[in-house]
């Protein structure tokens, strides 16, 4: 089943495609390296929040998806 990561705005553009699957259980460090080289670095900017089963998380650190859980990637929105 894994977790799925839905990646948003220029994170979705990095990737490809706007959502991955990984094996869980995953913490933030373990997302982060089990995203392509280019998709984690952007990811680990500190204006991207995270929301895990559309809860927003506070902060990335407490980051705790088990297998079936959806993780969100969320960009800063820009325009005017």
């Amino acid at each position: 089943m894994g977790v799925r990561v839905v990646l948003l705005g220029k994170l979705a553009d990095l990737a490809g495609g706007g959502e991955l699957q990984l094996t869980g259980p995953l913490d933030w460090a373990g997302l982060v390296a089990g995203l392509p080289e280019a998709l984690a670095q952007a990811a680990d900017d500190p204006r991207n929040k995270v929301a895990v089963n559309g809860a927003l998380l506070a902060d990335k650190a407490s980051l705790q998806a088990s297998e079936g859980d959806e993780i969100a990637l969320l960009p800063p929105v820009s325009g005017g």
